[in-house]
């Protein structure tokens, strides 16, 4: 059987983490599908998903990695083309990638005790974001 939802939300750019982990959760509950896997995917160039423990220490250091390996004070192509200062917003996308993939069993996401999902919010700017769950299994 496959499913397939969305979750809908605001962010504020410039490295917005956001904790996706109960919501996806829920959504797979309310699939009625036992087991199986769920992927998660963000239909944009600015964005990405992964997993990382949720604490105040690494929602500092992640931002301040991209920042260090992929700065958004330098000019990218992309900048001379569209002229929106964000190249390095999709250069850090391509990066991380667009989804996850997790497997649940009895209703259960099967994470690791520390692991949330979580989504990267790259641009220089606040956005309206849609993630597409589709759910898959039996």
């Amino acid at each position: 059987m496959i499913k397939t939802d969305e979750l809908h939300f605001d962010t504020k750019g410039d490295g917005h983490i956001i904790n996706l982990t109960d919501e996806v959760s829920r959504k797979v509950t309310d699939s009625g599908i036992g087991s199986g896997i769920v992927t998660v995917f963000t239909p944009s160039a600015t964005s990405g998903l992964t997993t990382i423990e949720f604490e105040p220490g690494l929602l500092q250091d992640l931002p301040e990695f991209f920042e260090k390996i992929l700065p958004s004070n330098v000019p990218y192509h992309h900048d001379m083309t569209w002229h929106d200062g964000n190249g390095f917003s999709h250069m850090r996308s391509a990066l991380i990638g667009p989804d996850i993939t997790v497997p649940f069993v009895n209703g259960e996401l099967q994470l690791g005790t520390w692991q949330n999902i979580v989504f990267l919010d790259f641009d220089n700017r606040a956005r309206s974001r849609r993630v597409v769950l589709q759910i898959i299994g039996e």
